[in-house]
């Protein structure tokens, strides 16, 4: 089944079948049958199916109709590097130091800039209007991946909404003259202040220079924490007693949170308590968490005890914003992956289990669009209503079931209406960049 659209950008799609939390009713999970008025790349309309008036009707027989995607966690800089620098072991730790390899060794703006570009391509054809990433701040890469960034919103302004993080590590924190440095380049490039943290003895007092930082220069703060299986990795817990203590107004986001689904239930139970009354907004990587997690090798080949993510049903239950996102691409913290957030809520589902109550499931559709959204901040709110975009991915499914149990790589992307060549870019073209690899 493939629908057309008219080309002179007036129609009702008749029988589109939309989840109710998309259109405003952020805890209903049912799906409700309707027509959609598009007029000048908007939505003008919803009604009732088979009560709405136009002249072009496009009839989609009960198919599942969401907007475009919100992607709130990715690491576009590191994108797509893994035919010249693969993880050697599949461990974070391995992941880390051949990313510190890597970097050193290619990342001038040109090849971040292309790595970047052939990226956001990805994700603008599977359906994504709006992406966070976070950028290595290691000096000098800080001055080299704020210019490129720059560029890279310009140039994809309209199409994708772009967010930068600026990513240090926990040294970098620790060192106040260089935070400060660098949170002087991220105010400038419109960014968020950002960081990474485990289980660190130092904790309280990252916390503490990163909040005083953030709020000396006016940034939110969007943290990589306890990326880690170790049940005494406190970075989170740290976060919001900080941010508690302080007073700190801004956004602050915490993500990865993997040691707190190994904590024993005391200790989840008042860190998520801390983390509610902080206002903390926690962001899962399912899919990079599972690949990275649990994985020892030291000991010849061994099988993952646990799937890696952080206990975001029960973070959501207790009133915490949350929301899940793509993670890194094809590098050595993430082998895989292609910027399609349909792939992070299908592959979610089956990792945290979000699928029931299935009567509910919808609502986590929220999860990679307006929740995601609001949590960051961006323009675009992800949301199908009268005067919004009529930015719409169409799918070829009509039922939670079907919408899960296949990639749907045949899905149409509207993007004001239109629809945009869903065709993706061929590794090929990088492959001058991947050197002898």
């Amino acid at each position: 089944m493939r629908f057309t659209i008219p080309a002179d950008g007036h129609y009702v799609l008749t029988n589109a079948a939309i989840p109710e939390a998309v259109m405003g009713d952020a805890s209903s999970g049912a799906l409700a049958l309707v027509d959609l008025t598009v007029s000048d790349g908007l939505v003008t309309a919803i009604a009732p199916a088979g009560t709405a008036i136009g002249p072009h009707r496009v009839d989609l027989q009960g198919s599942i109709v969401l907007p475009t995607f919100v992607d709130i966690h990715t690491h576009l800089d590191k994108g797509h590097i893994w035919p010249r620098r693969q993880n050697p072991d599949g461990t974070w730790m391995g992941a880390l130091l051949a990313v510190l390899a890597d970097r050193q060794a290619n990342w001038a703006a040109h090849d971040v800039e292309r790595r970047m570009d052939f990226a956001l391509r990805c994700a603008y054809a599977h359906g994504t209007a709006a992406i966070r990433t976070h950028l290595d701040m290691a000096p000098p890469q800080h001055t080299i991946t704020w210019d490129v960034f720059q560029t890279m919103r310009e140039r994809w302004s309209g199409r994708i909404e772009l967010q930068g993080v600026g990513l240090m590590g926990p040294d970098t924190i620790l060192d106040k003259p260089t935070l400060r440095a660098i949170a002087e380049r991220t105010k400038a490039a419109g960014g968020v202040l950002g960081g990474s943290s485990a289980a660190h003895a130092e904790n309280p007092t990252i916390m503490r220079n990163l909040i005083e930082v953030a709020g000396e220069f006016g940034l939110d703060i969007d943290l990589h924490a306890d990326e880690s299986p170790d049940p005494a990795a406190n970075a989170l817990e740290c976060l919001a007693d900080a941010v508690l203590e302080t007073g700190f107004t801004g956004r602050v986001i915490a993500g990865h949170c993997c040691s707190l689904s190994v904590q024993d239930a005391e200790t989840a139970n008042r860190v998520i308590d801390k983390v509610r009354r902080a206002r903390i907004a926690v962001i899962s990587l399912p899919m990079c968490n599972l690949y990275l997690q649990d994985r020892d090798n030291r000991d010849g080949v061994r099988t993952p005890r646990w799937r890696g993510v952080t206990l975001l049903n029960e973070l959501k239950a207790a009133g915490v914003s949350v929301a899940i996102a793509s993670d890194n691409t094809r590098d050595p913290f993430y082998a895989y992956g292609d910027l399609d957030a349909f792939e992070v809520l299908r592959e979610g589902a089956r990792i945290l289990h979000f699928d029931h109550p299935q009567d509910a499931a919808f609502t986590w559709a929220r999860a990679v669009g307006a929740d995601a959204a609001a949590i960051a901040g961006f323009n675009y709110t992800a949301t199908i209503a009268p005067g919004a975009p009529a930015n719409l991915v169409l799918f070829r499914a009509r039922n939670w079931t079907e919408l899960m149990s296949r990639p749907h790589s045949d899905r149409m992307v509207l993007r004001h209406g239109a629809p945009i060549d869903t065709t993706l870019p061929d590794y090929s073209e990088l492959d001058d960049l991947m050197g002898a690899a």
